[in-house]
C-alpha cells in the first residue's frame, strides 16, 4: 500500500474524532461544557452560541452524528475500544461533566445574579451575542448575495420567534415528541434558547411543573411515560439536526455561518438588558403560577424599554461596563482557544 493510501485511510478513520477546529485537552473541554451547561440554565441563551465561540461547535456536531446503527459494525470489528474512538468517547465525557457542573453553577449563581441584577446580567450577554455574531462573521471566508440573504433570513427567523405569541400546547403524546423535537435545538443552534421554545410552543409548564417534577418524586406511570417520549423527541431532533448542520458545513460551510450569525443577531431581541413584564405564566385555569416559594411570578411575556422606562434600578453605568465585559470577553477566549 502507498504511503498516501495509508494517510488517507488514517484520515478517514479519524475524520470524526478530530476536528481542526478544536485544540484543549480534557480540562480545556470540561471549561467548555461548563459554559455550555450555564448557558443552557439562562433563558434566551443557547449553550450552542457557547460551543461555537470556544471552538468545539463542529467537533460537537461530528459526535452527535456518530451515534448512528454503523456502531454495530464498529463493534463487531473494534470492539469497544473502536466504539469509544468512534463516538470521541473522552471528549464526551468530559463535555457532558463539564455540562453537569455547569448547570449547578448556573442554577445557584447566575439565577441568583439575574434576580439581583437583571440588566447588568443580561447586558453582559448581550455583549457576548454581538461579538458571538462578529465572531461567526469572521469565518465566512467570502461574502456573496447568498450568504446577505441567508444571514438576513436567519436573522428574521430568529427575532420572529422572539415575538411570537405563546400557544396553549397540547398535552397528546405526538405533540410531547414534536417538543422535545423542537426544544433541543438549542444544544445546536446558537441564540436560540430550548426553555424560551417550549414556551412558545406552550409546553414549558406541562413538561417542567407538571411533568417532570411529578415523574422524578412519584414515578407516576404515566408522568414517566410522557417523559419518555419527550426524551425520544429530544433524541430523533438531536440526531436529525446533527446530520443536517454537519452536511450543511461539509456542503455550504460559508451560507451556513452566514444563516447561524443571523440567529444570534435576530436573538438579541430576546435578551435586551432592560425589559418590563407584561404577561405571566398561568396554569389551565388562568392562575398566575409562582415560584416553588410562592413569592415570585413566572413571567411569559416581556417588553423591551429604553433606562428610564424600566420598572427597577435600570444600573446604566453598570449595563454598561458589563455589555463591554461581556463583548471583550468572547476575543479573549478566542485568544486562550489558540493556546
Amino acid at each position: 500500500m502507498k504511503k498516501s493510501d495509508i494517510l488517507d485511510t488514517t484520515h478517514k478513520r479519524n475524520s470524526i474524532s478530530h476536528d481542526p477546529v478544536y485544540t484543549g485537552g480534557p480540562i480545556a473541554t470540561a471549561i467548555r461544557g461548563m459554559g455550555m451547561g450555564m448557558a443552557e440554565v439562562i433563558p434566551g441563551v443557547s449553550g450552542g452560541t457557547i460551543a461555537f465561540i470556544t471552538g468545539i461547535y463542529e467537533k460537537l456536531l461530528n459526535t452527535i452524528k456518530a451515534f448512528s446503527p454503523s456502531l454495530f459494525s464498529e463493534f463487531k470489528s473494534n470492539g469497544i475500544k473502536g466504539v469509544w474512538s468512534a463516538i470521541n468517547g473522552n471528549f464526551l465525557v468530559f463535555l457532558m461533566g463539564g455540562m453537569v457542573a455547569g448547570i449547578v453553577v448556573g442554577v445557584f449563581g447566575i439565577s441568583y445574579l439575574l434576580e439581583t441584577y437583571p440588566p447588568a446580567v443580561w447586558a453582559f450577554f448581550f455583549g457576548l451575542i454581538i461579538a458571538s455574531a462578529i465572531y461567526i462573521g469572521r469565518q465566512i471566508t467570502k461574502w456573496s448575495v447568498a450568504e446577505i440573504v441567508c444571514l438576513i433570513i436567519g436573522a428574521i427567523i430568529a427575532y420572529g420567534i422572539t415575538i411570537i405569541t405563546p400557544s396553549n400546547g397540547s398535552e397528546s403524546l405526538p405533540f410531547v415528541f414534536i417538543s422535545g423535537a423542537i426544544a433541543i435545538s438549542a444544544l445546536i443552534l446558537p441564540g436560540i434558547s430550548g426553555s424560551f421554545i417550549l414556551l412558545l410552543m406552550g409546553m414549558y409548564t406541562f413538561i417542567i411543573s407538571d411533568t417532570l417534577r411529578p415523574a422524578l418524586t412519584t414515578l407516576a406511570p404515566d408522568k414517566l411515560l410522557t417523559m419518555g417520549v419527550f426524551a425520544l423527541g429530544c433524541l430523533v431532533g438531536l440526531m436529525s439536526l446533527s446530520r443536517v448542520l454537519s452536511w450543511t458545513f461539509k456542503n455550504y460551510r460559508n451560507i451556513t455561518l452566514a444563516t447561524l450569525t443571523g440567529f444570534m443577531i435576530g436573538s438579541l431581541n430576546k435578551i435586551w438588558p432592560w425589559r418590563n413584564p407584561t404577561e405571566w405564566l398561568r396554569d389551565a385555569a388562568g392562575q398566575i403560577i409562582l415560584d416553588d416559594d410562592g413569592s415570585k411570578k413566572k413571567i411569559l411575556i416581556e417588553e423591551n424599554v429604553l433606562p428610564a422606562a424600566y420598572d427597577g434600578d435600570p444600573m446604566t453605568i453598570g449595563v454598561i461596563v458589563m455589555m463591554i465585559v461581556g463583548f471583550i470577553s468572547v476575543f479573549l477566549i478566542e485568544k486562550l482557544g489558540k493556546h
